[in-house]
């Protein structure tokens, strides 16, 4: 289950992020240098097996060494998601033998995105960064938190051999701080709608009829889906309901203003939370009590429709007696053009200890950066792990532009890739899941009959209290 394992761990983890985002705990200088070495110490690296020693068991300093290689032609890199991330830095290796038949990848396999995290963590904390290895797997929304806070952690790419223009801007804005690029993006987190063509059809209506409309004609649509199929035409997580976010940026509107929280006043948020609140009242959106519970919806086919980053693909995919039956386009708005949002993805970032920059920004450059290798490494990333490519110049291969028979034979990665461009940057802040968690409980709360004047307020006052701590 590549894409729910994927966003699982993500989900998991937004409170010990959220912890950390407002109380960075003080550890001793003695700790924090052990756990820096064993939070690598003791995890598989692909392709290498200098960590164990001859009768199997782990010796301390030869695991350090592998992630600190003094070969010249040697990168070792940190990803987790084994059904994911890695397989497109596979990619991008064997891409990449074709410049440097030279270089070799080593991939140091973590079980989730905190791993990462928190080796960056006690490293900086450490002022030791010698047990980082060259290259790490960063997700999107925590970069800018971890790069204010440990500056020393990382070094800039500004001058690798990268067309910056071939990516869209809103997925730079994550990755571009204080005028530098510091990382190359991996994965594409564009938001799709995805429909059931057949159930749309049997209400009488066509993907025309979806695509570049208001959400008031989505509710009308929605009823009527319901009405005659039982089906909602949308369901989400409650407890970590992405819905603002998603819809706010499709407007071009940020949940954050000048590193504050703008909710208060943000005449766009009003409107979008009253229509969630029809949406449920008319049976339109079914929001469910967990994450299990909504990628249920999907696999148990209560659902007719599924809005999210386009992780979920495989998600949708699972149910085989629908294949053929679903088709994706863009988001509504409040005003009806076609909406464009983003939700999720990451990028890749040097460490400090990194020795190999040139080696380390050629290989990033030639593979995930646009080069030569980008189609080779975004075609096989594609077909091994279901990662589509940020870059727009690898989207236009051939892989891109074949239809997808689960999908009525629609080109869909290439749409993607296409609806990726149009994404607007929104401010962003380290607090966007402490947010996601507040604007939650308000939306239920709206639900079980507060304003959403005083919900709002009430979610303001909460937010602006943790954003002191």
């Amino acid at each position: 289950q590549k894409t729910f394992t994927h966003v699982n761990l993500q989900i998991s983890d937004d409170k010990l992020k959220e912890d950390f985002s407002m109380k960075k705990k003080v550890v001793s200088l003695l700790l924090v240098g052990v756990l820096a070495m064993s939070t690598f110490v003791g995890c598989g690296s692909k392709g290498s097996s200098d960590a164990k020693t001859e009768n199997g068991s782990s010796d301390d300093s030869s695991a350090a060494a592998m992630y600190t290689s003094d070969d010249e032609n040697t990168l070792t890199i940190a990803a987790w998601d084994a059904s994911f991330n890695i397989p497109a830095i596979e990619a991008a290796a064997e891409a990449y033998k074709e410049k440097n038949p030279d270089a070799k990848i080593e991939i140091i396999e973590q079980s989730q995105s905190k791993d990462i995290e928190n080796a960056v963590t006690t490293a900086a904390e450490a002022g030791d960064y010698s047990n980082l290895p060259d290259i790490v797997l960063f997700q999107d929304h925590y970069i800018q938190q971890y790069q204010a806070n440990y500056p020393d952690a990382w070094q800039d790419v500004n001058d690798a051999d990268i067309d910056w223009s071939d990516f869209g801007e809103e997925k730079l804005s994550f990755s571009t701080i204080g005028g530098k690029h510091y990382g190359v993006p991996v994965d594409n987190g564009t938001v799709v709608f995805a429909y059931r063509v057949d159930l749309l059809q049997e209400c009488g209506y066509t993907m025309d009829d979806v695509t570049g409309i208001t959400w008031d004609k989505f509710i009308e649509i929605g009823e009527q889906v319901y009405n005659k199929t039982g089906k909602y035409l949308l369901s989400m997580d409650g407890s970590g309901n992405d819905l603002p976010y998603m819809m706010l940026q499709a407007e071009g509107v940020s949940q954050f203003k000048d590193g504050k929280a703008n909710l208060v006043g943000n005449d766009k948020l009003e409107k979008i939370l009253d229509v969630i609140e029809r949406m449920q009242e008319k049976n339109v959106l079914l929001l469910e009590n967990d994450w299990e519970g909504y990628t249920n919806d999907i696999q148990k086919d209560k659902v007719a429709g599924v809005m999210n980053g386009n992780w979920i693909i495989p998600t949708i995919e699972k149910v085989e007696e629908n294949s053929g039956k679903w088709e994706i386009t863009s988001m509504p708005t409040l005003g009806g053009e076609e909406g464009y949002a983003s939700n999720g993805g990451s990028s890749l970032y040097i460490t400090a200890n990194c020795k190999k920059t040139d080696l380390a920004k050629d290989f990033l450059a030639y593979t995930f950066g646009g080069g030569e290798g980008a189609v080779d490494t975004y075609d096989n990333a594609l077909r091994n792990g279901g990662v589509i490519t940020t870059c727009i110049s690898a989207g236009k291969s051939e892989v891109y532009q074949e239809g997808v028979a689960y999908f009525n034979d629609q080109a869909i990665y290439a749409k993607i890739v296409e609806m990726g461009a149009n994404v607007k940057p929104v401010e962003q802040s380290d607090f966007h899941y402490t947010l996601r968690e507040k604007l939650s409980a308000a939306i239920t709360n709206i639900h079980n009959g507060a304003s959403i004047k005083d919900a709002i307020q009430q979610t303001q006052d909460d937010i602006d209290f943790a954003m002191e701590e």
